[in-house]
């Protein structure tokens, strides 16, 4: 899904070719989005379905389109659906992601000592049935501003919800790492030594401060957080 100009078409393309090379047999590649324009034709491109947010002026509007997935006719698309951010990077097969059992399936968010005892999700990366989670986006349609005063964002709002109805189950910990907390050595071996992909790890998430163009030019966007280069992007993160 891309909106907006934060990213361009190259991250759709990098995306899709990453999926094209460690993801088995036969698949349709979708991006939801307002603007097409240089993205590969090997990539469908549909319309963002409607959702109309009530966002203060300057106020981000998150990640609430993402459950826009969940139309119940989502364009006749049919199937098993696997999300993706644009800006994470695949480094492992995506094979499993389809043999994992469970109805509904989400990183379980990454622990910090405030998150400890969540059960929210990171819908970077999730599972779904196209058409089967409909009343997510029923729900939040007709009460917009209820949802939004009580969830943070979409994914706390997404996975309350399904937990409630017991169809919420997460990746295994290892297949999605989050570049920021288990990318990067420890301080102080950070000054001397690369950011790595962790053992085990299928996709890497980018979120919060550095995206993968960041990493791999050794930049973050926060004051006093070095990080060298990471090289390992340049051969994950290409068309």
């Amino acid at each position: 899904m891309k909106w907006g100009t934060k990213y361009g078409p190259e991250y759709v393309n990098r995306l899709y070719a990453m999926v094209r090379r460690n993801l088995g047999g036969d698949f349709k590649f979708v991006c939801l989005t307002d603007d097409g324009n240089g993205i590969s034709p090997e990539v469908t491109c549909l319309p963002i379905p409607q959702l109309t947010l009530n966002l203060a002026p300057g106020q981000r509007d998150g990640g609430w389109k993402k459950l826009t997935t969940f139309e119940k006719d989502l364009y006749g698309l049919r199937g098993t659906a696997l999300f993706l951010d644009l800006d994470v990077v695949v480094v492992g097969s995506l094979d499993a992601f389809f043999e994992q059992p469970g109805e509904f399936l989400i990183i379980h968010d990454y622990p910090r000592p405030w998150r400890r005892e969540r059960i929210t999700g990171n819908s970077s990366v999730y599972r779904f049935e196209i058409g089967a989670h409909a009343d997510i986006l029923a729900y939040l349609r007709a009460n917009l501003d209820k949802v939004q005063a009580q969830y943070r964002n979409e994914q706390a709002y997404l996975s309350d919800m399904l937990h409630k109805q017991g169809k919420l189950a997460y990746w295994p910990a290892e297949w999605c790492p989050s570049f920021k907390y288990h990318g990067i050595p420890t301080w102080p071996t950070n000054y001397w030594e690369e950011p790595f992909v962790p053992e085990g790890a299928r996709v890497m998430v980018f979120h919060g401060e550095c995206n993968p163009p960041d990493a791999l030019a050794g930049r973050r966007n926060r004051a006093f957080r070095f990080i060298r280069p990471a090289s390992w992007v340049a051969k994950y993160w290409k068309e």
